[in-house]
C-alpha cells in the first residue's frame, strides 16, 4: 500500500498558494486492507475512505471508461493493480494530474510542472472530451489563475468547442452546472469564467441569454464601452473586484438580458429592456436551480436597476413603491445587495470605473427615513387592518417628501 497527496494540494504548493483542501489517493490496497486500517467507507460509486483520525477522503487508485451520457455516464474500476499513473491520466489537465509522496517527492507523467510554469491549462488525455463538465472547470480554473497568466491551451479549447458542440453539456444536471458557477463567479476573475465559455462555445449551449449580449451596441454617451456583452463582462470585474456575495454577482451577470431583445433597428436605444428582460432572467434562474436568494435579486435588479441610477430623479411616491418592492422594512439586506449591485453596474463602464455613485447613499437614506415611522400612534389613533396599511403608507410617503426636500436643499 502506497499513499500519496494528489491533485489540487500539489498543484496549489508548486505554486505557492495555501492548500485548504488535500486529495489522496491509495494505491495497491483493496477495500479489505483500509477496512482492517480503521478507514470508514463512504464512496458509492468507487473506494472512497475516511481516514480513522483526520476525516480526510483516501481514495483506491481507479481507472474509468466511457459509458453513458454526461457528467455520471462513467464506469469505475478500482483495484491494487492499478498504478498511480493510470489513476492519474484521467484527470482533467495536467496541473492537477501530479502526485507527491510523504517525503514531497513528485510524480508527474504528464508536465504537470512543466504547464504549471508556462502558465497552461492543457489536458492530460483525448478522454478530456467525455466529461461535459471539464468545460465549466477549465473556465473556472481560467477565472481562478488569470491573474497568475495562465490562459487555456489552443489544443484543450479546441476539445472544450468540440464538447460543446457534441451536445454533451445538454446532459449535465442543472445541480453540477450551477456548482461550477457559482464557485467560478466568486474567483478573483469571474468574467474570464464567462470569456472561456464564450470562446469555446459552451456559453451559447448554457446561457444563450448571455451570449446574445455580445454585440449589441449601447448608447456611447452612457456607455463608453458600447457593446453590451462588454459591459457585462466588467460589471461582473468590478463586482469581484468590490469582493461582492455571490447573490450581487449573479444579478451582476443577468441584470442587463433584456438587451438582448431590442431589435437592432432600435439600436443603441434598449427601451423597457428592464421589462423584458424578466422573462429570460427567470428563464436561466430556472434552468440552473439557482438558490432562492440569487434568483430573487437578479430580478429584482433586472427590473430596478435603472431606477436606482435614477434616484436622485425620483419622486416621493415612486421611491416609495421601490422600498415596498424590496420589503425594506423585514429585508433590508436585500435592498443593500440591489444598491450594491446598481453601483457594480455604474462602474462597469470604460473609463468610469472610479467614479462615485451617490445614488447608493441617497438610497440607503430614503430607506431609513421610510423605517422610521412608528407604527404605535397610528395603532392608538384606532386604525387597524387595511386602514392601518394605508395610514402607515401615507406616513412613509410624508416623511420620502421630507427626506428629499432636505437632500436637495
Amino acid at each position: 500500500m502506497r499513499i500519496y497527496k494528489v491533485g489540487g494540494a500539489v498543484r496549489d504548493r508548486l505554486l505557492g498558494k495555501p492548500v485548504t483542501d488535500i486529495d489522496w489517493v491509495v494505491v495497491g490496497a483493496t477495500t479489505e486492507e483500509m477496512l482492517a486500517k480503521g478507514f470508514r467507507p463512504v464512496g458509492a460509486d468507487f473506494p472512497v475512505f475516511l481516514h480513522p483520525k483526520s476525516g480526510e477522503e483516501y481514495a483506491l487508485a481507479r481507472t474509468e471508461r466511457k459509458s453513458g451520457r454526461g457528467y455520471g455516464g462513467f464506469t469505475f474500476h478500482a483495484s491494487p493493480e492499478v498504478t498511480l499513473e493510470e489513476d492519474l491520466i484521467r484527470r482533467d489537465l495536467t496541473i492537477n494530474a501530479m502526485a507527491e509522496d510523504d517525503q514531497q517527492n513528485l510524480t508527474d507523467p504528464y508536465q504537470g510542472q512543466r504547464d504549471l510554469e508556462a502558465r497552461l491549462l492543457r489536458h492530460v488525455s483525448p478522454a478530456f472530451a467525455e466529461d461535459p463538465l471539464r468545460v465549466l472547470r477549465v473556465a473556472r480554473f481560467a477565472a481562478r489563475y488569470a491573474t497568475l497568466g495562465f490562459s487555456v491551451a489552443p489544443e484543450t479549447l479546441a476539445l472544450m468547442r468540440q464538447l460543446s458542440e457534441s451536445g454533451e453539456l445538454e446532459a449535465l444536471t442543472p445541480e453540477r452546472s450551477w456548482k461550477e458557477i457559482s464557485r467560478a463567479l466568486m474567483e478573483d476573475q469571474p468574467q474570464v469564467f464567462i470569456e472561456v465559455l464564450r470562446a469555446c462555445g459552451a456559453l451559447k449551449v448554457l446561457m444563450p441569454e448571455v451570449d446574445a449580449l455580445f454585440g449589441v451596441p449601447q448608447p456611447p454617451a452612457h456607455h463608453p464601452e458600447i457593446d453590451t456583452g462588454a459591459h457585462t463582462l466588467s460589471v461582473l470585474q468590478q463586482s469581484a473586484l468590490h469582493k461582492q456575495p455571490l447573490t450581487v454577482r449573479w444579478a451582476c451577470l443577468l441584470h442587463d438580458l433584456g438587451k438582448g431583445l431590442t431589435p437592432n433597428e432600435e439600436w443603441p436605444r434598449h427601451v423597457a429592456h428592464e421589462f423584458k428582460g424578466l422573462k429570460l432572467i427567470k428563464a436561466v434562474n430556472e434552468r440552473f436551480k439557482a438558490p432562492r436568494d440569487c434568483q430573487e435579486l437578479a430580478l429584482l435588479v433586472g427590473e430596478y436597476h435603472t431606477h436606482g441610477h435614477r434616484a436622485l430623479e425620483l419622486k416621493p411616491s415612486t421611491l416609495l413603491e421601490l422600498l415596498q418592492s424590496f420589503d425594506v422594512y423585514r429585508r433590508p439586506q436585500r435592498f443593500e445587495e440591489f444598491i450594491t449591485a446598481c453601483e457594480m453596474d455604474a462602474r462597469g463602464r470604460k473609463g468610469l470605473e472610479n467614479r462615485s455613485y451617490p445614488q447608493a447613499d441617497y438610497l440607503r437614506g430614503a430607506a431609513t427615513a421610510a423605517r422610521s415611522v412608528a407604527v404605535q400612534p397610528l395603532l392608538e389613533k384606532g386604525f387597524k387592518g387595511p386602514a392601518l396599511g394605508e395610514a402607515i403608507k401615507r406616513e412613509r410617503l410624508k416623511a420620502l417628501k421630507v427626506y428629499k426636500d432636505a437632500a436637495s436643499a
